[in-house]
């Protein structure tokens, strides 16, 4: 009998042979896999400068003889933990910056407990980032500080900078940052408020649970878990592979709760109000209004971003005052923008040569 055309039968034991060896090498990885932990992540030498209730922040400490005069604070989300972007030597933001001469500081979040349920949006920017930028100051010894805001970070550090109009923000960075909260369309749906008691939510369990929060980002894409873990397994022998996916997704499961009243004032200024994009937005009866931010502002958006999409973030450049602005497209994904080889490749570079000339 003869063979089909195009197949070579010499090759099929070669072929079995290498399935079989790879079918073996999964296995003995799978076992690695759940017998051992992952990278040691967020392992950038760093102090910390203060810490106080849910806030913490860092300095970094400078991997260059010469540094620019003005330093960097880095405002992470309320949600998320600050080492996505010092994930492992090579693949860490943090140390690239540092190693590009900047001043690093970092404001990141622990849980809030029991008792700081009653957190508003008012301690977040009026409290906790002006000291922090008091204390970069203090230990800086310069009156300018950059801030760069990841995703509702750069929310904050909005509300932050239009508050604070004179100063001393000299910089402003917002990575992934929604404006025009309309646009979050699964978010919108989940807190639409013919449905969703947020009052009774908050009134009930006080801070939010980092279950629910978690849900919700899955919900974005129902099939993500199950496909990233199909690909693990197919990949499993693979150890560079296996090494990014504990990163990544050890990162994107350690979500944080939200202090109650902090929700509370999301979901009702922020996504059913739009405040923010509509110019009415106030914390703690000062206005917060975008044309007040002056400052240098450059805004990186991802081209596949699923949590922020782009037109929730578009109008941002228009809305500010700043004459220098600009805004940044790139590939990538919410995470892959500012996190892992695409970012390495494609934001640090484009960031580096934007801050760099306006850090002197």
């Amino acid at each position: 009998m003869n063979a089909p055309a195009g197949l070579d039968l010499a090759s099929i034991p070669e072929r079995i042979q290498s399935e079989v060896q790879r079918a073996i090498q999964r296995s003995i990885k799978g076992v690695e896999y759940f017998s051992t932990s992952g990278p040691s992540l967020g392992s950038t030498p760093k102090d910390v400068l203060h810490s106080r209730g849910t806030m913490s922040l860092y300095h970094y400490r400078p991997m260059t003889d010469e540094i620019y005069r003005v330093p960097v604070l880095i405002v992470m989300a309320t949600t998320n933990r600050g080492y996505i972007l010092d994930l492992v030597p090579g693949q860490s933001f943090i140390e690239f910056l540092l190693k590009r001469g900047y001043d690093v500081y970092m404001l990141d979040w622990s849980a809030p407990r029991p008792e700081e349920k009653s957190l508003r949006m008012e301690d977040y920017v009026l409290d906790f980032i002006p000291d922090c930028v008091r204390r970069v100051q203090a230990d800086s010894g310069e009156q300018d500080v950059s801030v760069i805001g990841y995703c509702f970070g750069g929310v904050l550090s909005l509300l932050y900078g239009s508050i604070h109009k004179d100063g001393p923000m000299k910089n402003l960075i917002c990575f992934t940052t929604p404006i025009d909260f309309r646009e979050m369309k699964l978010f919108s749906n989940f807190s639409d408020r013919r449905y969703f008691d947020v009052d009774h939510l908050v009134d009930s369990v006080g801070n939010v649970p980092p279950e629910m929060i978690l849900s919700s980002f899955e919900m974005l894409r129902p099939a993500s878990r199950t496909v990233s873990q199909i690909q693990l397994w197919e990949n499993i022998w693979n150890d560079e592979f296996v090494k990014s996916y504990r990163m990544f997704d050890r990162w994107a499961t350690d979500t944080l709760p939200l202090a109650g009243e902090y929700f509370r004032a999301i979901t009702k200024d922020l996504m059913w109000d739009n405040k923010l994009f509509n110019g009415t937005m106030s914390v703690g009866g000062r206005a917060a209004k975008l044309e007040n931010i002056t400052v240098p502002i450059l805004h990186a958006v991802a081209e596949h971003d699923h949590i922020v999409p782009y037109e929730a973030a578009k109008h941002l450049i228009a809305k500010v005052g700043s004459t220098d602005k600009e805004e940044v497209i790139l590939k990538g994904g919410h995470v892959s923008l500012v996190a892992g080889a695409n970012a390495v490749k494609r934001l640090w570079p484009k960031l580096d040569s934007w801050l760099g000339k306006r850090s002197t």
